[in-house]
């Protein structure tokens, strides 16, 4: 399964404090005892490369940091990228996520560095012309503030470069308001794939029905590429001009749901990578995210389960 293509992964890697369980909020004032809490690196960003490095594919983290304790921390989590990094002076990004017991989340963030990143952070850290079948995948759009500012001139950059253009923007913080969705119609059409969850498609579309926004946007990217709808338990679809796919998933026991999507982009686009057709991308999305969430300590498929998924279907 070798290739010389590579996924660069660019956006928001941050350190992530997991703490659970709350089913109510505490009163102010009051503490509150949690069962479980983990210290790990994340964001969707962090969470796609940290699963792209487990399953051995070939990529690098395109990112930068800030210079407080944590800064060399998280930095050791991918060591063959943090040197490429662009050094801020602020703090380390951080963000809180409680959990509850219906496996729902909620999350509690700082500004940190992540918000400091700029085009030029991104586009100093990859190479003046792409070779063939290399992928960039932009993760925690609405996050780095900076960075979303410049999506246009970036994409465009990266088009010219000759990479395949990935994008999974996450939720916004100020929800689907007509102003962030007329934020991203001028680089939508420089776009092939973007990555969204099923509220997500439906709230930058301010529809109803997913098969009538997914096919919407589809029709509103480059072409290249197509729509790819994350449906959580119900699996995935991607749409595209010419067709719509859909690929369910099997029942798993979950342990943990954060990252499910950023390890459903990172199966995704590994397969992409090697060229193989998108049914068999999406079965690879949903084999390394169902694992990914049903495994403590977290685990993912290597080469061999990845075709074993395929092959089962």
């Amino acid at each position: 399964m070798d290739t010389t293509a590579t996924l660069y992964v660019v956006g928001n890697i941050n350190v992530d404090l997991i703490m659970g369980t709350l089913d109510h909020w505490p009163q102010r004032g009051t503490e509150v005892m949690m069962n479980h809490s983990e210290l790990r690196p994340g964001g969707s960003a962090g969470n796609c490369a940290l699963a792209l490095e487990a399953m051995q594919v070939r990529h690098r983290a395109v990112a930068n940091q800030g210079d407080d304790g944590l800064s060399a921390w998280l930095g050791s989590y991918f060591p063959h990228s943090v040197a490429h990094w662009t050094r801020y002076h602020c703090e380390t990004s951080l963000t809180v996520g409680v959990t509850h017991s219906d496996h729902e989340r909620s999350f509690l963030s700082n500004l940190g560095h992540i918000v400091r990143l700029t085009a030029e952070d991104v586009l100093n850290q990859l190479p003046l012309r792409a070779n063939e079948g290399d992928i960039v995948l932009l993760c925690g759009t609405f996050l780095c503030l900076h960075l979303y500012n410049e999506y246009p001139l970036l994409l465009s950059e990266l088009q010219q470069r000759g990479f395949t253009t990935a994008v999974d923007t996450g939720w916004p913080p100020q929800g689907w308001t007509e102003e962030v969705r007329q934020q991203m119609a001028p680089w939508l059409p420089l776009c092939d794939w973007l990555l969204l969850n099923e509220v997500e498609t439906l709230g930058l579309m301010d529809a109803e029905d997913l098969n009538v926004a997914a096919t919407q946007l589809a029709q509103r990217l480059s072409g290249r590429g197509g729509c790819v709808v994350k449906c959580g338990a119900q699996g995935a679809g991607c749409w595209q001009s010419h067709q719509h796919i859909t690929q369910p998933a099997k029942p798993v026991t979950v342990v943990d749901t954060i990252g499910a999507g950023d390890s459903f982009n990172a199966g995704f686009l590994a397969a992409l990578l090697h060229q193989q057709n998108i049914t068999t991308a999406l079965q690879w999305g949903i084999a390394v995210a169902s694992l990914a969430i049903s495994t403590q300590p977290r685990r993912y498929p290597d080469w061999h389960q990845l075709q074993l998924s395929a092959q089962e279907r």
